[in-house]
């Protein structure tokens, strides 16, 4: 029986991976990580009944060991606590779901320990593909893509020799935005922009695909999992969310991944490939579908799209810089502090005042964070 470990159980990831585990009945959940929604940790644990369970918030932690007292289960906190349950002996695969950097050093001891990564966690790549990549090939362990777009790449070079790919093709919905200028967009508001047309997905995700941002990380990501360069990576626009992603080869070949808007199918291959199980829920139906339609980015009106690929292409500690400053963006955005349009704004701003460093360690990527929310605050 397969053994696995969730970082960032409570959130959507987290809470689908635990239904996927629940329905197929033949994996057990040793570990359990989550920020600060200990209530609904408590309700997975008594289900799953892990061995161990890391809260972010060490009082919340103290408050989950008093509610979950008459278990046999140890409960821990913090980073140290995250990366306890990271390398959590028995677990065979790492389900890495928390948002933002916080999930670099916890894969990174997950992978030195030996354990396989079902990686939902982009930030990580985003900002340490160059230290994750050559790490994985060094201990022998998969990193299997749980984000649909690349769960969809990931099958389709499936068989395939990745030296013969000529483009990624990833596709975007959109999302609720599309087609709107910037003028209309001054207007948004946190209700808006939390209404994706197609995904259920967490608020802060939802935000960063509302302005593209998200497939920006996206296109970074790509370019690591891949092995491919920034210029190979392209996003297609694809309203209904039906094609998941292409890939190119260099005979002209196309190579498609369908399917609805699931996040279980993404998630359910990564944790059983490679093996393909069933999996219940709705099928694509072609008579109803009719057609599939396709445009170009507006990198004009969404400028977070065309400041990854300007991040991506330059390296170093200039995507975390982008990443970092999205992150306290979208925290702001959401606390209704700042306009919809000031989140691109602050990541220009942040990567126009940042001095790159090449090859960055894990401690000058968190400085480089650490600087790029230092900035923001500074001037907003």
């Amino acid at each position: 029986m397969k053994k696995i470990a969730i970082l960032g159980s409570t959130g959507s990831i987290g809470t689908q991976t635990l239904e996927v585990v629940e329905n197929q009945g033949d994996m057990e959940v040793t570990a359990l990580a989550a920020g600060n929604n200990i209530r609904l940790l408590e309700e997975q644990i008594r289900k799953f009944m892990p061995k161990l369970v890391c809260v972010w918030n060490e009082e919340k932690a103290k408050e989950l060991a008093v509610s979950v007292g008459d278990l046999p289960v140890r409960v821990v906190s913090g980073m140290e606590g995250l990366i306890e349950v990271a390398t959590e002996p028995s677990a065979d695969i790492v389900v890495t779901a928390v948002v933002g950097m916080i999930g670099i050093r916890p894969t990174i001891a997950a992978m030195e320990a030996g354990k396989d990564i079902a990686l939902a966690n982009k930030e990580t790549l985003v900002t340490a593909g160059h230290i994750i990549m050559p790490l994985a090939k060094k201990q022998g362990v998969n990193i299997l893509p749980v984000d649909s777009e690349h769960s969809a790449i990931f099958q389709c070079l499936n068989g395939e020799n990745k030296k013969t790919i000529h483009k990624v093709l990833l596709t975007a919905s959109g999302g609720p935005f599309r087609g709107k200028t910037r003028e209309e967009l001054k207007s948004v508001q946190v209700e808006d922009a939390l209404k994706h047309p197609n995904w259920s997905m967490g608020r802060k995700i939802t935000i960063d695909s509302s302005t593209m941002v998200n497939k920006g990380l996206e296109v970074m990501e790509a370019k690591w999992l891949f092995d491919v360069s920034m210029d190979q990576v392209e996003v297609v626009v694809q309203p209904k969310s039906i094609i998941h992603s292409m890939v190119e080869f260099e005979d002209g070949a196309v190579m498609a991944q369908l399917g609805t808007p699931d996040m279980k199918l993404p998630i359910q291959y990564a944790l059983y490939y490679p093996e393909r199980r069933f999996l219940p829920g709705e099928r694509l139906d072609f008579w109803s579908l009719k057609e599939i339609a396709f445009e170009k980015p507006d990198m004009v009106n969404f400028p977070g799209l065309s400041l990854a690929y300007q991040a991506g292409r330059r390296g170093g500690t200039l995507p975390t810089v982008f990443n970092a400053a999205n992150e306290r963006a979208v925290e702001k955005f959401l606390n209704r502090e700042i306009s919809y349009l000031s989140i691109t704004d602050m990541i220009e701003g942040a990567m126009n005042g940042h001095t790159v460093k090449e090859n960055p360690t894990v401690e000058e990527i968190l400085e480089a964070e650490n600087a790029a929310y230092e900035y923001i605050e500074s001037r907003w």
